[in-house]
């Protein structure tokens, strides 16, 4: 028989199905904790040897029941959602997601194998979240502070009008004098800005220190990807999480660079014979793959000479960086499978 599960944050609904014939064996709703996903095998396996389950979320909330069900060496296969079409026709319950995961298991649609999540890479992915929200937090500070001077009293956008937003931080870091009183203006700007700048240097530190490890941890699980020309280790981290630390689930450097959405796919109608770049696929990659086509572009030489071939053969900027990430998902792929070879390209 084979199994579906609709993964949820608190329960788990599992549905059996017999592999010979297809009829459905019973659903059931398990808690989404360690004795649940014991319940949850039990009972799936009541129904006859198990050949495969198909999980929905493997990555999100059905990561710890992957886990447990892999490591009782039961097959687990990711499923992606029923399709608009599917869902008009039957509508959407937990009971029909998880005969709708079973089913698709069974006929092999829609599914991929899912990554394994108990690996080094797990460390690096909770440093790369720590880092996104300094990052993001840090920007909407600087943001903070522009919009701040836009309407600050005219003596104090005179003393910082023209500098850049390093130079801004370092004056406004300092506490100000507030013995004038809060209800002036410009005492309340500034004190203002001294948080926001102590605020901004802080995360500054912070992401410095994330940075530290990450590189740390990046160089440990694969230097050859560093070693690229424009790879660093954000975008290096990035890739390696994207492949997981099953890179051999993978079956070719094509499958990788659908992964990344930078893959050509057919988009010809009538007498209109063109392709263009997946528009699916994990667009975190996407953008560390376009920013490392930008990096080569402006500083090697093989990719600059690339550059001018393809512009004399008609090409515009725009296309030329969609083949250069067409490239570089191949050169990442060779660096993953074989960190101390990599294919000479662009």
């Amino acid at each position: 028989m084979v199994g579906g599960v609709d993964t949820h944050r608190d329960t788990h609904t599992a549905a059996a199905v017999l592999a010979t014939t297809g009829q459905l064996l019973g659903v059931q709703t398990f808690p989404a904790t360690g004795p649940g996903y014991a319940q949850l095998a039990r009972w799936l396996e009541s129904f006859g040897a198990l050949r495969i389950v198909g999980v929905e979320g493997t990555g999100a909330y059905g990561a710890g029941l992957t886990r447990y069900l892999t490591g009782r060496q039961i097959t687990v296969v990711e499923v992606d959602r029923p399709d608009r079409r599917t869902r008009r026709a039957r509508g959407k319950s937990d009971p029909i997601d998880a005969e709708a995961a079973a089913r698709a298991a069974l006929t092999g649609e829609r599914i991929s194998t899912p990554k394994n999540r108990d690996g080094h890479l797990e460390a690096l992915r909770a440093l790369r979240i720590a880092r996104r929200s300094a990052v993001t937090a840090r920007k909407i500070v600087a943001q903070q502070v522009h919009a701040l001077l836009v309407t600050a009293p005219e003596p104090l956008r005179d003393q910082l009008r023209g500098r850049r937003l390093p130079a801004i931080i370092t004056l406004c870091a300092p506490a100000p004098d507030t013995s004038p009183g809060l209800t002036d203006p410009t005492v309340a700007v500034r004190l203002a800005l001294h948080h926001l700048a102590v605020r901004y240097q802080h995360l500054t530190a912070e992401i410095d220190q994330l940075d530290t490890a990450i590189t740390g941890l990046v160089n440990l699980l694969n230097p050859a990807l560093l070693a690229l020309p424009g790879v660093g280790p954000d975008c290096a981290g990035q890739l390696l999480l994207t492949a997981g630390d099953n890179p051999d689930r993978l079956r070719s450097e094509a499958a990788f660079a659908h992964l990344c959405g930078v893959a050509p796919i057919p988009a010809s109608s009538g007498r209109t014979d063109r392709h263009r770049l997946n528009r699916g696929g994990d667009r975190q990659a996407n953008a560390a793959l376009y920013r490392i086509a930008l990096s080569r572009l402006r500083w090697d030489p093989r990719t600059q000479a690339y550059k001018t071939r393809r512009t004399h053969q008609g090409l515009s900027t725009q296309d030329i960086i969609r083949c250069l990430k067409r490239y570089l998902a191949r050169e990442i792929y060779n660096t993953l499978h074989h960190p101390t070879t990599s294919t000479n390209i662009p």
